[in-house]
Formats: C-alpha cells, sequence, structure tokens
C-alpha cells in the first residue's frame, strides 16, 4: 500500500488566508495565496487566486531598485543570515595564539621538554629586559643576532601593510620596535651581559 504524503503541496492554498477576493483588480477569484508587496515589506502580503500569484512570481525581482554594489552587499549579507563576520583573526584577541604566553612559574612545561613558541624569558634575565624579551618572545639568555632575526620576522608579520592598514597592527608594531631598540641598545653597551645571564 502506497502512503500519502501528510505535507501540503507546495500549491496548496495559504490555511491563514483572510478569505477575500484577489487583489488583482478585475478578478472574482478567491485570493488564497500571499504574495510580499515589496522588498522592504516582506511581511506585509497581496492576496492573489493562483494563477496571478503565478504570474505574480514569474515577474517578481527581488532586486529590482538597487545598485550593483547594493546588490552586492546583499548577497554578501545573505551568505551569512544576515549576521556580521571578520575575518579569523581580527575580532577578539590581538595578538597571534602561538605568541601568547603559557605562564609556568612552577617551570612543568619546561621540565617535561614542552615547548610553546618561545620560552619565557627566565628569572636571571635583568629587570629592565624581562618586557622587551617577552615581546619579542626570547628566553634569556640571547645574542644580538638573536634579537635582529626575531625583530625581522615580528616586523614583517605585523606591518600594516601586510595587515591591511590595521591599527593593531601598527600598535603591535611600535611595541615591537621598542622592545627591539632596547634590547639591541643594551646588548651593543654591554656584550658579555647575556653571556653572563
Amino acid at each position: 500500500m502506497t502512503r500519502r504524503p501528510t505535507r501540503p503541496r507546495a500549491y496548496a492554498p495559504d490555511p491563514a488566508a483572510p478569505g477575500r477576493t484577489c487583489d488583482m483588480p478585475g478578478c472574482a477569484a478567491q485570493g488564497e495565496y500571499r504574495a510580499p508587496k515589496s522588498r522592504l515589506k516582506l511581511h506585509d502580503y497581496w492576496w492573489f487566486c493562483l494563477e496571478h500569484v503565478r504570474a505574480y512570481n514569474g515577474s517578481w525581482d527581488y532586486y529590482k531598485g538597487m545598485s550593483p554594489g547594493e546588490i552586492e552587499a546583499q548577497i554578501r549579507a545573505d551568505t551569512s543570515w544576515q549576521r556580521p563576520t571578520w575575518p579569523l583573526g581580527r575580532i577578539g584577541s590581538a595578538g597571534n595564539w602561538e605568541e601568547e604566553w603559557v605562564r609556568d612559574p612552577l617551570h612543568v612545561l619546561s621540565a617535561g621538554g614542552v615547548k610553546h613558541g618561545h620560552a619565557p624569558p627566565s628569572a636571571t634575565a635583568p629587570t629592565d629586559l624581562r618586557e622587551p624579551l617577552r615581546t619579542l618572545g626570547l628566553s634569556w639568555p640571547t645574542t644580538l643576532d638573536a634579537v635582529k632575526v626575531r625583530y625581522k620576522e615580528l616586523a614583517k608579520r605585523h606591518h600594516p601593510d601586510a595587515n591591511g592598514g590595521s591599527r593593531e597592527s601598527e600598535e603591535r608594531l611600535k611595541t615591537i620596535n621598542l622592545a627591539y631598540a632596547t634590547l639591541r641598545s643594551r646588548l651593543i653597551a654591554e656584550p658579555r651581559l647575556a653571556a653572563a645571564g
């Protein structure tokens, strides 16, 4: 025995029809099918008979009267269900996850050989160099060559031109520049400092 579908057919009359005649001038049939009056009034309906709702739907153009730019913006918004979206990494955490520091005051991770990016500067680093070392992601002791290599890497990654003119990248680069200048000048002035650490 064949089972009949319980879902109403697509062309079945709307059960919420107000029970009035078709809104098409000169038509005396029942208006059992709704159609939006415009894209700006999607919940304000015309009520048509089956013949006239088919004709109305056939000529319906949602984008009528919109500029190409407005159409493009509408299509882009529709791909995310009208909810704003951003490229990954632009909202929320300012930095990349691999640059975030894992606080390990008991040295559990370092004792087990686990590394997360670069090891945090040790407690033997001079107090005024701890923050610059942390900013560049370097451990202590370090060399001027290591500082230069790391600076070039971070400056290239965080340069505003490489990040679409991002204000966050500009501020991050300023911090990186300041940390590099501090470490560079200190290591040039006191070359034995790192070896003593």
